[in-house]
């Protein structure tokens, strides 16, 4: 299998690759354990060769369009953030990253960055890419769950604004390295837990880190089922984060891009605050991204 172009999201933990044909289908999608956290700048070429060296031609150059981390200051090659507010990053932006193997054109989209309040994103903004390709009079809020929660403003094609909450690393570090380990669930849900510890986030911040230990002694001394600590550990904090982010929701429409595990919450969130939702998935918005951003380089290098 040849492709005519190549697209990748380069994640911490993972590398997802599309081969896509001229006319912008997916001919096969493919994946790798090797993240930016596990390479070396040397590193990358190798661990891009090992995943799509069977679909490069012989004798001609392929196109490689990169998102995400392997532009950072520890991935292959930085590519400098570009300032909000402006249109989402495209092909044109993109860096060149020298290679040693002549089949490979490889090219890197850069992030963006905030000066004031200071912020930072790589990855997402490819995904705010493909929603806006899709929806280009979107004029509102695009949410992005995860591990750092991010919300950004749109409005005439362009990210005016963005904020970025770690929301999802203080529910891992709390549940997994706390005390709180003790008392919360793997997996498992109660719902009406959340929607309570949602309310309560949203109200009474400043009481969290009071509520939190709660969690523990109700588990000890009112047998605190261990599924419904872990749905009040994250309703309080997504809580905290909805009220935090309210002047970016409050009466615009909002976004998600995330898989329903990672969205789901958040829009039983904001619905609960009558805020009209989207949901949209990751991947699809990625690879739109990427698919907009290469029309870009294409026109560029004619």
């Amino acid at each position: 299998m040849t492709a005519d172009w190549i697209a990748a999201d380069w994640g911490t933990s993972h590398l997802r690759v599309w081969l896509m044909a001229a006319d912008g289908a997916v001919l096969d999608r493919r994946s790798s354990a090797d993240g930016m956290g596990k390479l070396a700048p040397d590193e990358f070429e190798p661990a891009l060769l090992r995943l799509v060296g069977d679909a490069l031609p012989d004798g001609r150059r392929i196109p490689v369009l990169i998102c995400g981390m392997a532009g950072s200051k520890q991935g292959w090659s930085e590519a400098p953030y570009m300032a909000v507010p402006c249109a989402a990053p495209n092909g044109g932006d993109a860096l060149a990253v020298a290679t040693t193997d002549p089949r490979l054109d490889v090219h890197i989209l850069p992030g963006l960055k905030q000066t004031r309040p200071a912020d930072v994103m790589r990855g997402e903004e490819t995904q705010i890419a493909g929603f806006i390709a899709l929806n280009p009079g979107f004029d509102g809020v695009v949410c992005l769950p995860g591990t750092h929660c991010k919300w950004a403003h749109v409005s005439a094609r362009e990210i005016v604004s963005f904020r970025t909450f770690m929301t999802g690393e203080l529910f891992a570090l709390i549940a997994g390295q706390s005390v709180l380990r003790h008392s919360v669930a793997i997996c498992g849900w109660d719902d009406d837990a959340f929607a309570s510890a949602i309310e309560e986030g949203i109200s009474r911040p400043a009481a969290v880190a009071a509520t939190l230990f709660s969690l523990r002694a109700e588990s000890l001394l009112d047998d605190l089922s261990p599924e419904t600590a872990r749905a009040r550990l994250s309703g309080l904090l997504i809580g905290m984060e909805i009220g935090a982010a309210k002047p970016y929701w409050l009466g615009r429409e909002v976004a998600i891009i995330g898989d329903d595990a990672l969205a789901g919450p958040y829009r039983q969130a904001l619905v609960a605050q009558a805020v009209p939702v989207t949901l949209t998935d990751a991947e699809r918005m990625t690879l739109e991204g990427l698919r907009a951003a290469y029309r870009h380089l294409k026109e560029t290098s004619q």
